[in-house]
């Protein structure tokens, strides 16, 4: 018989031990090596399969809380914890220093992200973009940002992955209870939970309660929808992460979007908080947010502002950063969906009272007219936007220019912050153990990774061997616990004790499954593979593992054809696919795989983290240069995957890969792994893996990514608020007004003519030239636009590339034989060969980041 329902009953702490509370549903924990020290001290066999502090509480006993409750070396190491997080929570860091030398720093910013990947024991991720918010949040906290993150409390989570006996993908969806996960509600003055309300269609409402998990120094807030308040339907908005059709999908985008500015409104309330003053989508899901701020800003009880007013203030806070180089991989819902759930008969929006719903739905437009694209929408909302590598800006700035018509890619106003991971969460505790340098003090992660270049190579061959020596302990284990599952019995399953040896080059691929990733390229030559696997003198062992989303089919039946190789008898204890893939399982991948193999369709990868936590572990990635890996490979730490780049056929390209992966392991990555001294250390492998852990390192660390985006994106994104906010708005008002006016004349501005003087009929390189470009501004004032000169070389197309653009200077206003204006700039000849030149107009205002913001240019 099943339970209706669970909850969970909490130990009730003696009195000495108060602390463990504070510590176990603080999430640092999940990142603080002594504090899981001292939860496994209490019941170390407990805690090895738990691994979740409230759940160790909740199994202990009272007898061995008693016994702890009067062991004074535990009471010393708690109450020391204890304070050490108190230390933490208060004490100034990074951000707080910048703001005391001066820096203009944001006062708080709201982080939206429709998952998280803080700990496996809040299941609420799925993937590479949870794991990213979740690292995003700790960084935030170690470096102090007054940072909010914003969420849905999913009452499945993401589901969990088992086989069938034939190797088919099986979802299970677990029924997680608040009162067992490290959250707590968020409570009024009155101390009664907050409920967030959103109106849904025919006049129903979707009420939401409010939780918050501690990450460390940063509050995340989480909305549940599962409560008696709503009707069935409503209560199952926030059932699973990426479950359901689009009327689901839609629902909570609406709830993370329009709910989460409530709810971050209500708890900076309760708090006494200011009220952040940038927000940052990440990922077009919670785009809904900027829709929201306009009504506050739009509605009497706020600043009353006319619609295009409220735009400019919440664009110029906002920052939107797309992690899809696929249009395929964007949120789009059908117009009249988006109708339905924002308006009503008359024009108007039900949802967000006092906005007109064509407003709204033009936030989203493409070229579908029939669509509304979530990405589209964040894009005009967030006026400073960036990819997630250098590669990934690159990409989206192609993929989204039609919304810059008349700029080329280059130009298009779309930046970029390769992400990060989080050192204390992905290295190894082993990897600070070499570095304390039997020293009471423990580094900081940068002191950590550049400690290593100082550490000898048979200290670092032996923790790598450690780490390896661990993985295949988690693998046998898993694999067994899987092949029961699959309904296998245990008497068929002693050889998973023997898989995997703990002296065999270890490459590790754990990713989604989706097409683009190529999950069975290493399959597309079997007899290859197998050589490799099952070489006498040299073999390699191979561990899968990953997801397929419930729906992708396709997704499933790649990871079948790999689980079907792997069960052969004669591969079987050389590869293996490790099902149900989450951050404990990928800690032990991370630490132990000697190799990371990342092999996707060039430039599909936004970035690819996960290969970053390899390389803080001393692994070497072998991959397609895609990503973070296209900028940051410098061939020594790693191995690049040739492209076939320009290749049409999908099959033949694969083809052409695979056989440049296996002509790498054979002939380059085997061979110097096995290539061993006297001493047993293979010195070249060995001298690899130190210049990656002290020189790549640093670059992969989500510090150093949290940094930037405070430098170059909250900090911008705050000054540029303000200035569209203070002084009653003025700045926001007469930015609408410039748009307007742009919007009205810029039809009619035109380049008249252009001159050229200065230049002999032979031109040499260096020879100054002058143009002269006669403009009609239509009603603009001269100050309004900028008027540049364009020269570089130039095509048999006449297209013009290696650009220069030169502003050009005012001469006359209306000193123009019919009053326009005359602009003039002097330019040296900047190359040989074939140049050419022409002129444009671009709109001009103290408030825009830059001339193409507006989208807007005239060319002569």
């Amino acid at each position: 018989m099943k339970a209706l329902r669970r909850f969970t009953v909490r130990a009730h702490l003696p009195t000495s031990l108060q602390a463990l509370a504070k510590l176990s549903t603080n999430l640092r924990w999940s990142w603080h090596p002594a504090t899981q020290e001292l939860f496994s001290s209490m019941d170390p066999a407990l805690w090895s399969g738990l691994r979740d502090p409230l759940k160790l509480l909740g199994d202990i006993g009272p007898d061995r809380l008693t016994q702890l409750s009067e062991d004074g070396d535990f009471l010393a190491r708690l109450n020391a914890l204890s304070d050490d997080l108190d230390e933490y929570l208060s004490e100034p860091r990074w951000f707080q220093e910048q703001v005391a030398t001066g820096n203009r720093f944001p006062t708080g910013i709201a982080y939206f992200s429709m998952e998280f990947g803080i700990s496996e024991v809040l299941p609420i991720y799925s993937g590479g973009l949870g794991i990213l918010a979740g690292d995003h949040l700790k960084a935030a906290s170690d470096l102090g940002l007054p940072l909010i993150g914003v969420g849905l409390l999913y009452r499945s989570g993401y589901f969990r992955q088992s086989l069938t006996d034939d190797g088919w993908q099986k979802e299970r969806y677990p029924n997680l209870d608040p009162q067992g996960l490290p959250v707590r509600t968020v409570n009024d003055q009155d101390g009664n939970p907050v409920t967030i309300r959103v109106p849904m269609p025919d006049n129903r409402v979707l009420r939401a309660r409010l939780w918050i998990a501690d990450v460390g120094r940063i509050p995340l807030l989480l909305l549940d929808s599962d409560i008696p308040d709503n009707d069935t339907d409503l209560r199952a908005v926030t059932d699973r992460l990426y479950g359901g059709d689009q009327e689901h999908r839609i629902k909570q985008e609406i709830l993370a979007g329009v709910g989460g500015v409530r709810a971050v409104r209500e708890y900076t309330r309760i708090q006494g908080l200011p009220d952040p003053d940038v927000f940052h989508m990440n990922e077009g899901h919670a785009g809904f947010l900027g829709a929201e701020r306009i009504r506050e800003l739009v509605s009497p009880h706020g600043a009353g502002l006319d619609f295009d007013s409220a735009l400019s203030a919440v664009r110029a806070s906002t920052v939107f950063t797309t992690h899809t180089p696929v249009p395929a991989g964007i949120d789009r819902f059908p117009i009249d969906m988006v109708r339905r759930y924002f308006g009503n008969d008359h024009g108007q929006s039900t949802l967000l009272p006092g906005l007109e719903l064509a407003r709204i739905l033009a936030l989203g437009k493409e070229t579908d007219p029939g669509v509304f694209n979530m990405a589209h929408m964040g894009l005009r909302l967030g006026q400073r936007t960036n990819g997630v590598s250098k590669l990934h800006g690159a990409v989206s700035r192609e993929m989204f220019g039609d919304l810059w018509p008349g700029f080329d890619a280059p130009q298009v106003p779309i930046g970029s912050v390769t992400n990060g991971v989080h050192a204390p969460t992905w290295c190894s505790p082993r990897w600070t153990e070499l570095a304390t340098d039997d020293s009471d003090d423990v580094p900081d992660e940068s002191s950590t990774l550049a400690a290593m270049k100082n550490v000898s190579s048979q200290e670092l061959w032996a923790t790598r061997n450690t780490l390896r020596t661990e993985l295949i302990a988690e693998v046998r284990r898993r694999l067994r616990r899987s092949g029961l599952e699959r309904g296998f019995s245990a008497a068929e399953l002693g050889w998973t004790a023997g898989v995997f040896s703990s002296r065999v080059l270890t490459i590790g691929f754990a990713r989604r499954a989706a097409t683009y990733k190529r999950l069975t390229l290493m399959l597309r030559d079997t007899d290859r593979l197998k050589a490799l696997l099952l070489d006498k003198d040299r073999p390699v062992q191979l561990v899968v593992a990953g997801k397929a989303h419930p729906a992708d089919d396709g997704g499933k039946a790649l990871i079948q054809q790999i689980v079907r190789f792997a069960d052969a008898n004669d591969v079987r204890h050389r590869i293996v696919f490790l099902p149900d893939y989450d951050m404990a399982m990928a800690r032990y991948l991370y630490g132990g795989c000697d190799v990371w193999l990342n092999n996707p369709l060039r430039p599909m990868e936004a970035c690819g983290t996960s290969g970053m936590k390899s390389a803080l572990n001393g692994g070497l990635n072998l991959s397609i240069m895609d990503g973070w890996w296209d900028e940051m490979s410098d061939h020594a730490n790693g191995w690049a995957i040739p492209t076939a780049d320009g290749v049409t056929d999908d099959e033949r390209r694969d083809d052409l890969e695979a056989a440049a992966l296996y002509e790498l392991l054979e002939n380059v990555v085997v061979p110097k792994f096995y290539d061993t001294g006297s001493d047993g250390v293979p010195a070249r492998w060995v001298e690899m893996v130190r210049h990656t852990l002290h020189t790549l390192g640093p670059q992969v660390l989500a510090s150093r990514m949290v940094r930037d985006y405070t430098e170059q994106y909250y900090a911008p994104a705050a000054i540029s608020g303000h200035a569209t906010t203070d002084n009653d708005f003025e700045g926001a008002k007469d930015l609408a007004l410039f748009r307007a006016q742009v919007d009205r004349s810029w039809p009619l501005v035109r380049v008249l003519d252009v001159d050229s003087a200065g230049l002999d009929n032979t031109a040499l390189l260096g020879s100054t030239m002058t143009l002269t470009a006669h403009v009609e501004l239509a009603g603009l004032r001269a100050d309004q636009v900028v008027v540049q000169a364009v020269i570089g070389r130039v095509d048999d197309a006449d297209n013009l590339t290696q650009v220069a653009t030169p502003t050009m200077t005012l001469v006359s206003e209306h000193g123009g034989p019919g009053g326009e204006a005359i602009f003039e700039v002097s330019v040296p000849l900047p190359m040989t060969g074939p140049v050419g030149y022409t002129v444009r107009i671009l709109p001009y205002h103290r408030l825009l980041t830059g001339t193409a913001e507006l989208g807007v240019v005239v060319v002569a």
